[in-house]
């Protein structure tokens, strides 16, 4: 009997946003109907975040920090003990919203600043993650790294993602050296599967294949674990 795996976790990576730099803005909880936590947006324990919490920002605001084409913002509050606190959330333009000014959920806010207004720098998410059931993770078998699939597939319209490699659950790396989805040994001088510390030097590592396999046919203890995609630019690409 094939035993029930975990939700794949789906690491995004945007290449637009790394030089673009944050601005201070006010962040306010709110009681809006659209900002609601669902379920789904919640990360505990037992259950990865499958689609991001909301947040309410003015068209100008949004236009400032780029998010046109992606929409998804990060806030890095600082605690009262001097700790970062990073959340990234996707925006909903709304004029109503001050130009410098930030709404999320109230209860959100309450729980990662413990009050109903704060301080926090506002930038152009480089990095998130969400997972997505089984069913999604079939359409996504057979596809391999460097292959690049539409957005919609997992909750992103308009936007394509490229494949850059994954790990399974007890950690080996996606190897794009590899064809299929097994896992085998290989000599490697660098990385994805092994880092080296000294000039020349090469080990010999378990990796998997360049391929996502078929959930269906996985264990839990071995099945793919995290796949890492970056949101595809055909221009970027071109430059490249």
């Amino acid at each position: 009997m094939v035993e029930e795996r975990p939700p794949l976790r789906i690491v995004i990576s945007d290449p637009k946003a790394g030089k673009l730099k944050p601005i201070k803005v006010k962040v306010k909880g709110v009681e809006d109907e659209e900002l609601e936590v669902k379920p789904e947006m919640r990360r505990t324990k037992d259950q990865e975040r499958k689609a991001l919490p909301l947040a309410k920002a003015n068209p100008s605001l949004i236009k400032k920090l780029q998010l046109d084409e992606v929409g998804v913002i990060t806030l890095r509050f600082r605690t009262e003990d001097g700790k970062k606190v990073n959340i990234s959330l996707k925006v909903i333009p709304d004029e109503n919203v001050p130009e410098d000014t930030i709404h999320v959920n109230m209860e959100l806010l309450g729980e990662l600043v413990g009050d109903l207004e704060a301080e926090a720098e506002a930038f152009r998410a480089k990095a998130w993650q969400i997972a997505v059931d089984e069913s999604v993770a079939v359409k996504l078998a057979g596809l391999e790294i460097g292959d690049v699939f539409e957005g919609e597939l997992i909750g992103y319209p308009g936007l394509r993602f490229k494949i850059r490699g994954g790990s399974d659950a007890t950690g080996f790396p996606m190897h794009p050296g590899v064809p299929g989805s097994v896992k085998k040994k290989i000599l490697l001088n660098g990385p994805p599967g092994f880092h080296p510390t000294r000039r020349g030097e090469r080990r010999r590592k378990t990796v998997r294949g360049r391929m996502i396999p078929d959930p269906r046919g996985e264990r839990r203890k071995t099945a793919l674990a995290q796949l890492n995609v970056v949101i595809y630019y055909p221009e970027r690409e071109e430059k490249e």
